[in-house]
């Protein structure tokens, strides 16, 4: 190539570079600025939840992430929020809004964009009491903004590997199972698998993990099946009802040693509808059919909601909003 145009196109391309990054400040900015705006939104219409349930929020929002943990108390935890984007983060803080939590704990599962860039959304609009940040940080404006934010409003952040667990004295846990130490290195891997219990119904919420971690974990419960346990908290892989269907479907997730294990009923995917990645993968989608779990799309269905009942029981929906 021609010299001359070889220094335009590099030229070209850090003016690029230094666009997206002015672009990315200035809707954070932006955000900011019109915080108040956002405030007096109206909550949506959420289904009102009874004495004594517990519920699982799996929200549409696009190629990305979030889980809304609503424990009978009232005490909601917010896994991921989305990319930040005003669209995205006004249906989560308006679907939140709508759930009128009595506190709210915020966890990033991992420093990708697309799982913690609304969280930091959420500040201002809610009482939040607690951040729990990956292993494994990023340098990037979402996972700054984060930290900026938990700072500026006070609020304690600490990583969460193996062991923490949050309840609220309902009988309702979250447990946390990877990663087991802060001396992680790969993002992906090194994401907080959680373990959700109540009323003897379980659900496992994978993050971005890909089958090597599976495996590692696969490989320590054969080991000793109480591993992931603390105290009365137990994790027991072969009851889990409702699966959180790691890294969006990936191809390189949810290998069948993991799948054969959990033969979760229900497994949930979060993707964005037609996204580049072609998420979820035709081979994961295969092999939980075949191993006997119903298939739930938030490209498809939209937001899926989980009722668990004080009795042991538990429905999904989707599509009520």
């Amino acid at each position: 190539m021609d010299p001359a145009k070889s220094r335009l196109l590099r030229r070209l391309s850090v003016l690029l570079a230094v666009l997206v990054a002015a672009a990315a400040v200035l809707a954070i900015g932006l955000y900011a600025h019109f915080r108040p705006f956002a405030n007096s939104k109206r909550g949506y219409a959420v289904p009102a939840r009874a004495e004594g349930e517990a519920r699982l929020h799996f929200l549409d929002v696009g190629q990305g992430d979030c889980t809304l943990l609503e424990f009978p108390g009232g005490k909601v935890v917010v896994v991921d929020a989305g990319d930040g984007s005003w669209e995205h983060s006004d249906r989560v803080s308006r679907y939140l809004k709508g759930l009128a939590p009595a506190s709210v704990t915020l966890i990033a599962t991992h420093a990708d964009a697309d799982h913690c860039g609304g969280l930091s959304r959420l500040f201002g609009l809610f009482p939040v009491d607690m951040v729990y940040l990956p292993a494994v940080g990023a340098e990037g404006a979402s996972y700054m903004d984060l930290l900026e934010c938990a700072r500026d409003y006070g609020v304690e952040t600490q990583p969460l590997t193996r062991y923490g667990d949050i309840s609220d004295g309902s009988g309702a846990y979250a447990l946390c199972l990877s990663p087991y130490s802060s001396g992680e290195t790969d993002g992906n891997d090194a994401s907080c698998v959680l373990w959700f219990s109540y009323a003897g119904v379980n659900a496992l919420l994978s993050a971005d993990i890909t089958a090597e971690r599976e495996r590692l974990l696969l490989s320590e419960y054969a080991l000793w099946e109480g591993i992931f346990d603390k105290g009365e908290l137990s994790v027991r892989l072969e009851e889990t009802d409702i699966l959180k269907v790691a890294h969006h479907g990936s191809a390189d997730s949810s290998c069948a040693e993991w799948l054969s294990l959990l033969r979760a009923e229900t497994a949930v995917i979060s993707c964005g509808r037609d996204n580049v990645y072609g998420h979820p993968a035709l081979e994961t989608t295969t092999r939980l059919i075949a191993g006997g779990s119903e298939v739930y799309r938030t490209d498809e269905l939209g937001d899926v909601m989980v009722t668990i009942s004080k009795n042991g029981t538990y429905r999904t929906e989707y599509g009520y909003l």
